[in-house]
């Protein structure tokens, strides 16, 4: 299986992506007009399969000193198999976000994800920050 990562918001998949993120504990809410402004906004990386999207990701930026993960999500369908791992990546190798020194992230799970990437807890149990060196 061979898997895609793009940038390009216009090849989003945003029905599914909206769906998504309103099932989400922190995406509840949210309008599909707020989301959509949302990703039009940040650096984004999407996974696909077969001209499938799978996952998503975005992240807003300074482009030097800051950036902020939000909505990083593998579809059901999808999970298990590694594609947090590549958002994650794509992320760090996307060209407004390759040299920030700084990142943050809120999450309730996937902890152990992220401690592979550096981060390390800021208030328990919530809020992850990692510095890149």
């Amino acid at each position: 299986m061979t898997f895609e990562v793009m940038t390009d918001v216009r090849c989003f998949d945003f029905d599914r992506i909206v769906s998504a993120i309103q099932d989400s504990y922190w995406g509840q809410g949210r309008s599909d007009a707020d989301i959509r402004l949302a990703f039009a906004g940040s650096a984004v990386v999407g996974v696909f399969e077969d001209g499938q999207q799978v996952a998503v990701a975005r992240a807003t930026t300074d482009t030097v000193f800051y950036a902020y993960i939000f909505d990083l999500i593998v579809f059901e369908s999808h999970r298990g198999r590694g594609l947090a791992r590549v958002l994650m990546d794509a992320l760090f190798a996307h060209p407004k976000l390759k040299e920030v020194s700084g990142w943050m992230l809120s999450t309730r799970d996937a902890h152990g994800l992220y401690t592979q990437y550096g981060f390390a807890p800021v208030e328990p149990g919530r809020t992850m920050w990692m510095r890149r060196t």
